[in-house]
């Protein structure tokens, strides 16, 4: 069985609607994600709040997170069909790693606890695809890099783009048919 590494920030759960949320307790000011993929950036480079970034280092920041859409229906499927490991670099925030573990495990009881990764670098690991926001994480990675839509990845015209679940399932569908 092939395998499949998905990354979990702002790719099954969307990390951009808690710092909107947060931004906006903070500051009053209401920000859009689609201002986000306006100015191409993250939240905190684009509203000028570069602490807003802090954030990910508070215990409980990553605790219940929306599902991106469509993202579990997807995994389901693909479960079915490839062997899934998700990765996320959580070793950066240190008090992440106990609220991604039980967010995974509510949102994808269907996969393994052993397949789930937290690593500060993902050029170590080994699959034949990797789904990820992050550029600097497929360039690195030795299989197939998919880049998953987000605001600060506009410009990137290296990779193959998915910009939804809906896509990364179309996607596989046409791998698994070859």
């Amino acid at each position: 069985m092939k395998r499949i590494a998905i990354d979990m920030d702002e790719v099954l759960a969307n990390t951009n609607a808690r710092f909107i949320e947060w931004y906006e307790r903070y500051t009053g000011v209401k920000v859009t994600e689609a201002q986000l993929f306006e100015k191409r950036q993250k939240i905190y480079q684009f509203v000028g709040y570069p602490e807003l970034r802090n954030q990910l280092h508070i215990k409980g920041f990553f605790k219940d997170l929306p599902l991106m859409p469509d993202s579990q229906a997807v995994v389901k499927w693909l479960s079915e069909h490839y062997e899934i490991f998700i990765v996320t670099s959580a070793m950066e925030f240190r008090n992440s790693m106990e609220d991604k573990y039980d967010w995974l495990e509510k949102y994808f009881p269907f996969l393994p606890w052993k397949n789930f990764v937290f690593c500060g670098r993902k050029d170590m690991i080994i699959a034949d695809y990797l789904i990820d926001d992050h550029v600097k994480n497929l360039t690195t990675f030795t299989g197939k890099g998919i880049l998953y839509h987000a605001p600060h990845n506009l410009d990137n015209t290296e990779f193959t783009r998915v910009k939804n679940w809906k896509e990364i399932k179309s996607y596989f569908e046409t791998e698994l048919a070859k």
